[in-house]
Parts: C-alpha cells; structure tokens; sequence
C-alpha cells in the first residue's frame, strides 16, 4: 500500500539529507585519524630514510593524538615503496617517505616509473636535509679528497669502487657528480641499503662508501672499521666537526645535500592535508627533534606543502641534467 507523506515532511528528509551531504568534508576531517596511520619508509631498515621515517611517525603522534606506525618496503632504487603509496586509498592514512631520489632523481633513470611523482603524491612536510659522506676502510691508504682524486687518475685501468645503498639514490648520484667534478672515472658498486654497503667498505671490498651522513655517523665516529674523509654539504657539519668538506679539500662549489620528506597520495582532501601539514610543522619544530637531528648530522626541514613542490621542481633540474649528461640510466 502506497503511504502519503505530507509535503512538509518530504522537504524536511531533503533538507536533512542535504545539510548530511555538505557535512561529509567537515566530518571526515574531523574524524581523522580514528585508527593508526602508517609511514612507508622505501628502503631497507637501518639507512638514513629508516631513520628519519621513524623520525616523522613520532613527530607526527602528538599533533594526531594517534599511533603512527612505520612500514619499510624497499626496491628499486624507492620506487616500489612509493608506488604502494601512489595507489594507497586516499584516505591520509598511508603517507610515504619520498627522498632526493624517489622524489627527483629516479624519474631520469628508470623508464618504467610505475607513478609519477610530482602528480601522483602531495608533498606534506620536508623531514630534514642532510650532508653525505665519503668514507674508507680505516686501514685504506686513502685520507683525502686529495689522495682519492690522485688515485683514481693513477690507475685508470683499475678503477676506484664507490659503495652507495642503491642505484638513483641521491648517494649514488653524489658518487656521480664527484667524477664530474675531479675528472675521474670510478666503479659504481650499488648495494641494498647501508647495512650492506658499510660492511662491503669495512672489509675492503670496495675501496670508497658514498652514504648518508646520518646512516654512517656511529661507524665513522668510532673510527675501527671506517673512517671519514669529507661530507657533501658546503659547510661541515657540527655532528663531525673535524671532518672536512669536499668543496674546501680541493674540489670548489661542490655542495650535495640529501633530503627526506613526507608524501600523501594524490586526492587525499584538503582537510586532512592540512592537519597533516600542521602536525608535521609543529612535531618538527620540536626542540627534542633539533637535539636528536643534530646529533645525527642533520637539521629539520622547513618547507611544507606548496614550498616543498617548488623545491622538488629545482632539485629535478639539477638531476635531471646531471644524469643525462653523464648518461646514466637504472639498467
């Protein structure tokens, strides 16, 4: 039987439903998060990125109020574990932990980039910066950018090996750019991740690492297994301060400096990117984190949300030119 409902009645379910509608963006911000949320970290434990993902999961905690837990999915140089979160549910519960190389650097080397970078995810929160460092067994011969350059051109037959924790890392594009810069020609010597590039260096494998500061602090500090010969960045840097740059030991203007931030994926709302952004801004403003960052040779990062996008679109120029006058490529 057909039930008659009054006119009035019709259009107060209309407007009821309606004003449900409109409230929908305001609701689910407000909601969020209501469950863990989780960092996924590209590369193996134990590197600079695991260190600085785990970082940013508790930088973010207490602006959340929720867990933040971190997921490590390495391969192919970042790009698998970047991939996952280009296709995660947009939801702002899967964020990713992009670096120089998943970020600007890996779209020049692999042909096959399952995402794009730059449409496919929403930068949040650069995570921190730091300098990379050159380093030797502590019973190698060599002690300065002085006597690797000297070496590399004596034995062009024999080249120099350089360690780095994978291919289009910005490590491994730091080896690069140091060929160009001296004028040798060196051996590429990829590894999956620090735990396995530092020990291959220690033992004499491999003559040179190439590493993020942060990843072969401990080991250079203690001086038994390797020992440091110059960070990248144009400054020394406080955590090693007896440490000298490659730009003041002999090669000027080289200034390399890795970068770490935080990715959500693409059309995740706007509400909840910016709650994001703020609990990021404000966990990173910390002074537990300075203190902490400082003594790992890094410094915390400052650029949010469209800042971090005009800072990829120039870290994707230098790259980008770097690697295809020097023709490198993934395969």
């Amino acid at each position: 039987m057909m039930q008659f409902v009054h006119p009035r009645a019709g259009w107060r379910c209309l407007a009821a439903a309606t004003l449900a509608v409109l409230a929908l963006p305001v609701a689910h911000a407000a909601g969020y998060p209501d469950h863990p949320v989780t960092v996924v970290v590209p590369y193996p434990p134990g590197g600079g990125a695991d260190i600085f993902g785990r970082a940013i999961a508790n930088a973010l905690q207490p602006g959340l109020k929720q867990t933040v837990l971190v997921e490590n999915k390495p391969g192919a140089g970042g790009n698998i574990g970047m991939a996952y979160v280009a296709r995660a549910k947009a939801d702002g519960y899967t964020l990713g932990l992009g670096t120089i190389g998943t970020q600007t650097i890996n779209q020049f080397l692999y042909s096959n980039m399952a995402f794009d970078p730059e449409r496919d995810l929403v930068p949040i929160a650069l995570v921190s910066t730091t300098p990379n460092v050159i380093a030797v067994s502590a019973k190698s011969p060599y002690k300065t950018v002085a006597d690797v350059i000297k070496a590399a051109k004596q034995s062009p037959d024999k080249k120099l090996t350089y360690a780095s924790p994978g291919i289009g890392s910005s490590v491994h594009l730091t080896g690069a750019y140091f060929e160009a810069m001296s004028g040798v020609t060196m051996l590429h010597v990829p590894f999956k991740g620090t735990s396995a590039s530092l020990p291959a260096v220690a033992g004499g494998q491999v003559d040179l690492l190439f590493d993020n500061l942060p990843g072969a602090l401990a080991q250079i500090k203690d001086g038994h297994l390797v020992r440091g010969v110059a960070v990248t960045s144009a400054q020394r840097d406080p955590s090693v301060p007896n440490l000298p740059t490659v730009a003041e030991s002999g090669l000027p203007g080289f200034d390399v400096t890795a970068w770490f931030a935080l990715y959500a994926p693409r059309n995740t709302p706007a509400p909840v990117v910016k709650q994001l952004i703020d609990a990021a801004r404000s966990g990173l403003q910390s002074q537990v984190i300075a203190t902490n960052f400082a003594t790992m040779g890094a410094k915390p990062g400052t650029l949010f949300g469209d800042d971090l996008a005009a800072f990829e679109r120039d870290e994707r120029k230098k790259w980008g030119g770097l690697i295809k006058d020097k023709g490198i490529t993934a395969q």
